[in-house]
């Protein structure tokens, strides 16, 4: 679902009053634990983590006028969503992750290639998000971005 929100509060403020508090928790952790360097805002509909125009002037190579999305996060119709481009684009981040969940959740874990799906709300690991948030600096990013995805 795409809300037309103009900043991470009105997004928050638009979403199904029961999810709100766990956005606001995921969002925190997620702020508390990004390294320096990325900026959040809206991106694609949702709350973006990305690196500004100010670091990596060329942009999203898709769409260059957007800044290089990292990281995301939205609360879709059946569950709330976290998009982690470094999960996609890094294999050891993928095990990484893969190995940690369990240890942090009693569920299967729902993932796509880059979407890790929360149905129930209430058993989101904010601290397994937040040492993902944490994982990959800009610099990092930047350069596996440039070696993977943009060519």
């Amino acid at each position: 679902m795409q809300y037309k929100a103009v900043s991470p509060e009105d997004y928050i403020s638009q979403i199904p009053e029961d999810r709100q508090e766990a956005m606001k928790k995921l969002r925190k952790v997620i702020l508390d634990n990004l390294p320096e360097g990325f900026e959040e805002t809206m991106s694609y509909g949702m709350i973006g983590y990305v690196v500004p125009h100010s670091i990596y002037p060329g942009g999203y190579h898709c769409t260059p006028e957007l800044p290089l999305p990292f990281m995301n996060i939205a609360s879709q119709k059946n569950f709330i969503a976290v998009y982690h481009s470094g999960v996609y684009a890094d294999p050891k981040m993928l095990e990484w992750f893969t190995t940690e969940y369990p240890k942090h959740n009693q569920r299967k874990l729902d993932m796509g290639k880059s979407c890790v799906r929360f149905k129930k709300i209430d058993e989101i690991p904010y601290d397994l998000i937040g040492e993902l948030a944490s994982k990959m600096t800009v610099q990092e990013w930047i350069d596996l971005y440039e070696a993977n995805v943009k060519n």
